[in-house]
């Protein structure tokens, strides 16, 4: 499988994240001073130093939400683009993984069972799927601190929908018959989902040792299309849903 990776992006983001984190650090002592200075010099505060603290809490806020989300998108381990390559060993060796390139689709796939643009959630914690939400399984406590760092699960199923159509547009332009199809990936190896419902789009493990992971579901996919391919009603279950140039051209107009 080759892997097209935007590196530079990575690196850049990445770096940016450390920044983000001792200066909120900084920030934060810096406000707890400028809050607290009239306890230590005894002095009765101005107006002008009564409206710097209160424009003080929104400023670290926000900073500490930016940080906190940064961190979680660009250093947190593992990797999203590591746990999908992981879980994708032994895919066929024509297929090609894009990372990075094609916001709002952070992962694309295109390989012999078709062109997928992936939402990847990095969460470690315990979820139930039902109606289409993912509901946090947390006590009460957990939640509350996940509330207040604003690092809840979201919208998976929205933001795999978004990034396909985004994909799509894209392909339209180079071959209108390309479906691209949304996937869920959760990559951390201790995130759990209890299925109380189906959910209308697949919500898998990059963790093959887990189910539903990737690698089962690309098998599973393999297979019907072989079966497709043996009534006569798809082409080749080895064959790319691109050719060479078309992919070729997707990366021209893409990255």
């Amino acid at each position: 499988m080759r892997i097209v990776t935007n590196k530079k992006l990575a690196r850049r983001n990445k770096k940016i994240t450390n920044y983000l984190f001792f200066g909120t650090f900084g920030a934060l002592i810096l406000g707890f001073v400028l809050i607290n200075a009239s306890l230590f010099t005894g002095d009765v505060p101005t107006n002008l130093t009564l409206i710097a603290q209160s424009a003080v809490l929104p400023v670290l806020l926000i900073l500490t939400v930016i940080s906190v989300r940064m961190t979680n998108m660009w250093a947190r381990v593992p990797r999203p683009e590591n746990a999908i390559e992981n879980g994708l060993k032994g895919l066929s060796n024509k297929s090609i993984l894009y990372n990075y390139y094609h916001f709002p689709a952070r992962h694309v796939l295109i390989c012999p069972q078709g062109v997928f643009a992936i939402a990847t959630r990095w969460h470690d914690q315990a979820f139930t799927f039902r109606d289409g939400k993912f509901i946090s399984r947390r006590n009460i406590i957990s939640k509350f601190f996940s509330l207040i760092r604003f690092d809840g699960v979201g919208k998976p199923m929205r933001d795999a929908e978004f990034a396909r159509a985004h994909v799509q547009r894209a392909l339209d332009e180079i071959d209108p018959e390309i479906k691209v199809r949304p996937l869920v990936v959760f990559v951390d190896p201790s995130s759990e989902i209890v299925f109380e419902s189906e959910p209308e789009t697949p919500v898998l493990y990059a963790d093959p040792k887990k189910s539903p992971n990737l690698k089962d579901f690309m098998r599973d996919a393999k297979r019907q299309l072989s079966d497709g391919a043996d009534e006569g009603k798809t082409k080749n279950a080895s064959l790319m849903p691109l050719s060479d140039k078309q992919i070729d051209a997707f990366e021209e107009a893409t990255i």
